[in-house]
């Protein structure tokens, strides 16, 4: 949240970075997993997008994991975690491979279900990333990032895209009724 470091000074914001990156990274695993691919060959069958795309998201959440924790330990303290470029590439190839998983098969592509909105909600947010990268990117010999207002927001903007879609993904009883206790 912009203006969050300066509230509790830049070692506090590292370590929430470090903290919500494993989070995220589990998050990641778990859903690599749920893609039904994991079997030997399984990225190379006909839904091959959303495979790829949780693979290389999980890669992005490492990128993550490693930008949030040298932030962490790095010997200025007073510092503070700027986004990754790679990781927000990597995020950015995710999203728009989960928008081409809920699009390509018919039985992903439904317009009342909530999957094509989760995915384009992080498209959204992957875009956002990688907009804070652009501005957080500091110049070779400089100590000043380029835009620090544009990579506050820009991740900030992520970061609620990305909990949009999570939020999408939680079952709506209204939708999806609990199957009724057998006795």
């Amino acid at each position: 949240m912009p203006g969050y470091a300066s509230l509790v000074g830049a070692m506090a914001d590292n370590i929430t970075y470090a903290i919500g990156s494993v989070f995220f990274t589990t998050a990641s695993f778990v859903q690599l997993r749920l893609t039904g691919r994991w079997q030997p060959g399984g990225w190379r069958s006909a839904g091959w997008s959303d495979w790829w795309a949780a693979a290389i998201q999980f890669i992005g959440t490492l990128l993550f994991n490693l930008s949030t924790f040298r932030a962490v330990f790095d010997a200025d303290a007073a510092k503070v975690w700027r986004p990754d470029a790679f990781g927000c590439i990597a995020f950015l190839v995710s999203s728009v491979l989960a928008c081409h998983a809920v699009s390509i098969r018919e039985r992903l592509w439904d317009p009342t279900s909530r999957t094509w909105q989760v995915a384009w909600v992080n498209l959204a947010g992957s875009i956002a990333f990688g907009i804070s990268a652009i501005g957080a990117y500091t110049a070779p010999g400089a100590d000043e990032v380029a835009d620090a207002a544009v990579a506050n927001l820009g991740t900030f903007i992520g970061a609620l895209c990305f909990l949009a879609g999570a939020l999408l993904m939680t079952p709506d009883p209204a939708r999806d009724p609990q199957p009724a206790a057998t006795g």
